[in-house]
């Protein structure tokens, strides 16, 4: 999912998931009809540093389509901070959009809605078939043993960004590869009067996406085999205490950012106050920000020990964005259209350079464009050392709960208050609490 959703989009009621699940989106069982060739509404997430970019790199392409299809389409591009909502509203009305995005994460949640387009295989081969996609961008596409909820139009992992003048200033000549050097490094940028490491503490979805890394780092989930939460092993206790520690023992991240929710930290880092960040596919928020590509490098996320890999030695979840369609649309042969059109070869250069994502169709991802320099790190952590948040249908509920419990330690942490194990512990139990029950 992309890094600008807000904390309030991670938030599914049970009742909310109770009454989509009965209504089916309002859709029927033939999944649409074709009442409406001529017109589509499309919603599309804010990908860019605001609506307007994101209108004036869409625009010429949606005019694109209606000129090869006669089809126009209707854009709205909807906060992160709105759209979750804005979804289930339109699932339980039945009054939606035909096409939209969707955070990848959420996938396996709004899946369980009843309310979106399965991809079966007569679907997909309406659009090229399905073994034109990654296997990567695949796994977040919804549940295990179910056709996909969504299509994968934008694929996005997280890396380590870093300042390169501080770096020469304070005498580091490479990235830190594992978390024990990246606060040694720390320590020596604060020496200097600079901050070390940026994050947004206050951000459920980030918090939550960094505290999966780690308990995969640990050799631990947040969810059992049969999709049972399971948030106090010993092992994720060790992982969300390791990644809040970098704040409360280790000191690296300012005691600031445990406010911090929209994007600060990344505006710290463009503006030198920040000399490391851990952001998704970062390039193209930096450049609105005015940071030029030289001022910065990027490398992978750090691990425990050794390189970036699977098992224990992933650094990122597999973020991104996904494309979905209604089943109640009145014009489901235009939206498939559509979801071609956007997931085209041509279309997928298009719009992942735009926002410096990488394209999750194979054929696009080959584009020398995709393969140097910070792209590189991007589509290498993707294909080797990435995974899927967990594709359950409690997924959004995981998020906003253990989400809000990192946030409250990083507070403690703020305060000046003890961040200890049983105070991690204690936090993950009420998060767990909180989760429907099975």
């Amino acid at each position: 999912m992309r890094r600008t959703r807000a904390a309030a989009a991670g938030a599914v009621t049970v009742s909310l998931l109770t009454a989509m699940t009965a209504c089916g989106g309002g859709s029927s069982t033939s999944g649409g009809s074709n009442d409406s060739p001529k017109t589509l509404t499309y919603w599309a997430s804010n990908q860019g540093a605001s609506i307007e970019v994101d209108k004036k790199v869409l625009q010429p392409e949606l005019d694109k389509f209606e000129k090869q299809t006669g089809i126009k389409v209707k854009l709205e591009v909807v906060p992160w901070s709105d759209l979750l909502n804005r979804i289930l509203t339109a699932a339980t009305s039945g009054q939606g959009p035909d096409v939209l995005n969707i955070g990848n994460t959420w996938s396996a949640s709004l899946q369980a809605t009843g309310a979106l387009l399965p991809w079966d295989a007569k679907n997909f081969a309406k659009i090229g078939g399905k073994d034109r996609f990654v296997d990567s961008a695949l796994g977040s596409t919804g549940a295990q043993g179910q056709d996909p909820a969504a299509v994968p139009l934008y694929s996005m992992s997280y890396a380590l960004y870093y300042n390169k003048e501080i770096f020469a200033d304070t005498g580091i000549s490479k990235p830190p590869a594992t978390w024990e050097e990246l606060v040694a490094d720390g320590k020596k940028i604060q020496a200097k009067g600079v901050s070390a490491l940026g994050a947004e503490g206050a951000n459920p979805a980030e918090n939550v996406h960094h505290v999966f890394v780690f308990a995969k780092q640990h050799g631990a989930d947040f969810f059992t085999a049969d999709g049972k939460p399971d948030f106090t092993s010993d092992n994720v206790v060790a992982a969300v205490k390791q990644y809040v520690d970098l704040m409360a023992k280790d000191k690296v991240i300012p005691t600031g950012n445990a406010e911090y929710a929209q994007n600060q930290s990344v505006s710290d880092f463009a503006k030198g106050k920040t000399a490391m960040l851990l952001w998704q596919s970062a390039a193209a928020n930096l450049k609105s920000q005015g940071m030029s590509e030289d001022k910065y490098g990027i490398a992978p996320v750090p691990v425990q020990s050794g390189t970036p890999g699977t098992g224990t030695q992933v650094n990122s979840m597999v973020a991104g964005i996904n494309l979905a369609v209604f089943k109640n649309t009145d014009n489901l042969d235009g939206a498939t259209k559509f979801v071609k059109f956007m997931t085209s070869d041509a279309e997928q250069k298009i719009l992942n350079t735009a926002y410096s994502s990488i394209p999750p169709v194979k054929a696009a991802q080959e584009d020398s464009t995709f393969s140097t320099g910070a792209n590189k790190v991007l589509k290498d952590t993707l294909a080797t050392s990435a995974i899927a948040m967990p594709q359950v249908a409690d997924e959004s509920q995981f998020e906003t709960a253990v989400g809000t419990a990192v946030k409250g330690l990083f507070a403690d942490a703020a305060a000046g208050r003890p961040v200890t194990t049983a105070s991690v512990q204690a936090a993950l139990e009420k998060a767990q609490q909180q989760m429907p029950a099975k």
